[in-house]
């Protein structure tokens, strides 16, 4: 009984643990927005050094995982591990330029869209099950991106909501690569693709003609993308993926809210209308899944 007693409390603190860490790197991720509209530098730069300062400090994470392990964590990428860094890193690239060319809140609503968008690829790459609640929440979010997606039309922000929509597309593809390489180091990939992006901006671009003000910036935005990350990777191993994915579904308000209070940055109301319906879907669907997993644990 004492046993039993103890598991139960043990469970309750991992899970706890596992919410408030997955909460926490809600908020650092919706600072990207913020921090990308606060660094006058041009996105490719913004990237390299955001990939190198995310890459150092996710490489210690990752090697500290494997001391702890006792080095029985693979290092090893094979062809599944590049092509997962490869298809980040462009990913990536469209999700910094994307925040340049329109606001913070057509951003981050259009990525709350990832879920069903990958969904959809999943059920035509790989003929995985498409439920029907995802394809009514997928069909509700799609009028809300149409109408945030109109609106930029003659307003200079379409460019950006483009970019939105295909690093969103590169979100889902990443997210089905994950769940079919299974043997493949995650969490390292996300390293080595964090350093391609610096090589690439190195090469392309001249990432040291940035000023203090804005090194200072870049240096930050590495460190809270390496944080958000091992935040997310430690919380998710200690909940369920669903109540995992409508916990992270809270980084879209969070990024809003900043992008406001730091940037002063207020959508039209056609955005406004738009991210409401897209986030209404968002957490139905995510709090479905969440209350469907809670039943069947009990």
């Amino acid at each position: 009984m004492t046993d039993a007693l103890a598991d139960g409390a043990t469970r309750a603190a991992e899970r706890t643990l596992g919410i408030v860490l997955v909460s926490a790197s809600a908020v650092v991720f919706g600072l990207t927005g913020v921090l990308t509209k606060s660094i006058h530098a041009d996105p490719l730069t913004i990237t390299c050094w955001r990939g190198f300062v995310g890459s150092i400090l996710i490489t210690l994470y990752v090697l500290w995982r494997r001391r702890r392990s006792g080095g029985r964590e693979s290092l090893r990428l094979g062809w599944r591990g590049w092509l997962l860094a490869l298809e980040g890193a462009a990913a990536s690239i469209a999700f910094i330029a994307a925040f340049k060319f329109t606001y913070v809140a057509n951003v981050a609503v259009i990525y709350a869209t990832s879920p069903f968008i990958a969904a959809l690829l999943a059920f035509l790459l790989v003929r995985e099950k498409f439920r029907l609640q995802t394809m009514l929440a997928a069909a509700v979010s799609l009028c809300g991106v149409g109408i945030m997606v109109w609106s930029g039309f003659g307003t200079g922000h379409l460019f950006g909501d483009g970019l939105a929509l295909l690093m969103t597309t590169g979100s889902a593809l990443y997210m089905i690569m994950v769940r079919a390489f299974r043997d493949t180091p995650v969490v390292w990939a996300g390293a080595v693709s964090a350093f391609l992006l610096f090589v690439l901006g190195w090469f392309v671009t001249d990432p040291l003609a940035v000023s203090a003000r804005d090194a200072l910036l870049l240096a930050t935005f590495g460190g809270s993308f390496a944080l958000a990350s091992i935040l997310w990777t430690e919380g998710s191993r200690l909940i369920p993926a669903s109540e995992s994915g409508l916990l992270g579904s809270a980084e879209v308000p969070f990024a809003i809210a900043f992008a406001f209070l730091f940037l002063g940055e207020i959508p039209p109301a056609a955005s406004i209308i738009g991210g409401a319906i897209v986030l209404c879907a968002v957490f139905a669907h995510a709090g479905r899944d969440w209350l469907a997993a809670g039943r069947a644990a009990n």
